[in-house]
């Protein structure tokens, strides 16, 4: 399925009207009954409630072992105390797998699962908007800004995309099927509906989705259509990954075009970024999926994209600057609807 595609013109709010054959209609019975379990406390407030095991060992009172995660907690609510604990056992949202309530002077057996709900740290307000693409009774397609997370990780737990949305539409069900990294902004699929998640995160997964992206980087005059193959690796937990020669290749990109880019944007963004380079408009069509792959493959190919904080120089948090985002944007996303057969296109100008 060739990209960039036109999006589709249905209205947001809308649902698909096409008509479904009896294998669509299977397809959606089967997507129904496979919906994961529910979670014994429900998502509040955009946000799913924490699993914590208990450890090997003697076992632990149950307020002890909250009280020892809560204040733990590397970015945790200034307000969330001791008393603030006692509060969430007062009113049962401490629980077990089965839903039943947690007393704080329960002694919990080592592996015993509990859940209950963190309280995140405040964090700094991200001034960019989450604009609707197209709707339906199973899906959420946006444009994510920059510098929200797409699910809540670390420090950016409130300020993501999941939880934004999930309080502006009120369906604490809403989960995206694919993850864009924080700085990256563009196309996004969310299932509205838990019945549904399995199916679409099932597509992305097994790399059935064509997708495109955009970025503006100093132009390099390069022969295209070209493919980019490198080995590369990602630790967990360190900020940059590395292209590592000679090894086989893991991941995979198609470079579709490279232009330069008209005079007026490019004046703008030089003087925006600091740049003097020539700027350039690069189409790359992905068909691995590696952790930074396009930012790392555009580095050694290319040039870094316009506002990477990482690559080729990581640089501190608190160097982040709003009004200069990464370049980096999704652009198109083409599949074969799980549950209708239907082909799908999105694409953003």
């Amino acid at each position: 399925m060739a990209l960039p595609m036109p999006c589709e013109k249905k209205p947001i709010n809308g649902s698909t009207n096409a008509p479904k054959s009896m294998r669509a209609n299977l397809l959606h019975t089967m997507a129904r009954k496979k919906g994961p379990p529910a979670m014994p406390l429900p998502p509040r407030g955009g946000l799913g409630a924490s699993r914590a095991r208990v450890p090997e060992g003697d076992g632990i009172r149950a307020i002890d072992f909250i009280w020892h995660l809560v204040s733990t907690q590397r970015h945790r609510h200034p307000e969330d105390n001791f008393s603030a604990v006692q509060q969430r056992f007062d009113d049962s949202l401490v629980v077990h797998r089965d839903t039943t309530p947690i007393s704080p002077e329960d002694w919990l057996e080592p592996g015993t699962d509990v859940f209950f709900y963190r309280r995140p740290a405040p964090e700094t307000p991200v001034p960019y908007d989450i604009v609707p693409v197209f709707e339906d009774d199973n899906i959420l397609v946006v444009d994510k800004p920059p510098f929200l997370a797409t699910m809540p990780r670390a420090s950016h737990i409130t300020e993501t995309a999941t939880v934004r949305l999930r309080r502006a539409t009120g369906n604490e069900e809403l989960t995206p099927a694919h993850r864009l990294d924080r700085g990256t902004s563009g196309l996004l699929l969310l299932t509205k509906r838990r019945e549904v998640r399995g199916a679409y995160q099932e597509l992305f997964a097994r790399r059935e989705v064509d997708k495109m992206y955009e970025a503006i980087a100093p132009y390099v005059a390069l022969s295209v259509p070209a493919d980019w193959s490198h080995h590369l690796v990602k630790v967990a937990g360190e900020a940059a990954g590395s292209v590592l020669v000679g090894e086989e290749p893991n991941s995979h990109t198609e470079v579709a075009s490279v232009t330069r880019l008209p005079a007026e944007q490019e004046q703008e963004l030089q003087s925006l970024y600091g740049v003097t380079a020539p700027l350039g408009r690069y189409v790359l069509h992905p068909t691995t999926g590696r952790t930074h792959q396009l930012r790392l493959q555009m580095m050694t190919e290319a040039a870094p994209i316009l506002g990477d904080t990482i690559y080729p120089t990581l640089l501190p948090a608190d160097a982040e600057d709003f009004s200069r985002p990464m370049r980096l944007r999704c652009i198109g996303l083409g599949f074969v609807d799980p549950l209708t057969g239907e082909d799908r296109s999105f694409a953003l100008n």
